[in-house]
């Protein structure tokens, strides 16, 4: 975490910070095994909690034995005291571990057996992602038996399926889940996106996704129709190169854009005063294309 992304957090008054620890990925080598590890290390930040995170590819709960879960929870357990004590000094108490797993209904099994295991072996409050199809479909899909869960308010859209529609967050798509009131059995939090891509087409074929550098690539970019431009100078953005004649689509998201799914929700989902509003993510290159006082503003409009 560098300078600026530690101001954000100080102006912002964030108290809760969820961090990535790392993946688990599975396959019939090595089994089910940890990657993607964080790098990051915080020190001296006592009013900081920090809620370690994670993410468990839905392969891992295929073809899988009570056995091999009951291991899988102790490891993740592990890890994540290791990685908390090794990067993560002088921080408050981790007290909650949340689990980021796109289930469907054939782990949905599974993943609820290990989610229970890791409750009785770690003694924290469990949380899980919860995207807007099982929100929607809780008779179908099953409540995770978890602590809470955090209501994942973007990513609707397959990003290479529809080419016309913002596949970070589209308010329609939004409203055809979140449609009418309801109650989900958990406590709900909320997380929305302030982050941006580019996805890099050459020569009509999806090449590669673009996080960093859209500053200055898009100062060689002309529209050719809504979330579509064209290269029209060679650029070079960390060693990736732009030939002219590749095509981007650019999603992006003004704060308008996000106030109004903030809108959608508040109308259509239960939550309390105790229900944390999460942005997705913590970068500063991405952050900038918001004020602080519109970064403010999205926490404020749930209590509006």
């Amino acid at each position: 975490m560098n300078l600026e992304e530690n101001n954000i957090l100080n102006d912002l008054k964030i108290r809760k910070l969820y961090i990535k620890f790392f993946e688990i990925d599975h396959n019939e080598v090595y089994g089910d095994f940890p990657i993607s590890k964080t790098s990051l290390r915080i020190y001296q930040q006592d009013s900081l909690d920090i809620v370690p995170t994670v993410y468990i590819k839905n392969e891992v709960f295929k073809n899988t034995s009570r056995e091999r879960l009951d291991t899988l929870a102790n490891n993740v357990a592990f890890l994540i005291d290791k990685y908390a004590k090794d990067r993560f000094a002088r921080v408050n108490p981790i007290k909650e571990y949340q689990m980021d797993c796109d289930w469907t209904l054939t782990t949905k099994d599974n993943y609820f057996y290990f989610l229970k295991k890791l409750k009785l072996i770690s003694v924290k409050t469990i949380s899980c992602t919860l995207r807007l199809y099982p929100y929607k479909y809780p008779e179908k899909m099953g409540i995770p038996p978890v602590d809470k869960a955090t209501l994942m308010c973007y990513n609707l859209i397959n990003p290479l399926e529809n080419h016309s529609k913002n596949s970070i967050l589209d308010i329609e798509e939004l409203k055809l889940y979140l449609n009418k009131k309801r109650k989900y059995p958990l406590h709900l939090d909320i997380a929305l996106p302030t982050y941006s891509w580019m996805q890099v087409y050459k020569n009509d074929h999806f090449y590669k996704v673009i996080y960093d550098g859209q500053e200055k690539i898009a100062k060689s970019l002309k529209e050719i129709k809504p979330l579509w431009y064209e290269v029209t100078k060679d650029t070079v953005v960390d060693n990736f190169y732009l030939r002219i004649g590749d095509k981007i689509k650019y999603e992006n998201l003004t704060a308008a854009k996000i106030n109004e799914a903030i809108e959608v929700i508040k109308k259509n989902v239960d939550f309390d005063a105790n229900t944390t509003v999460t942005l997705f993510h913590l970068d500063d290159e991405q952050l900038s294309n918001y004020s602080n006082e519109e970064l403010s503003g999205f926490y404020r409009n749930f209590s509006k």
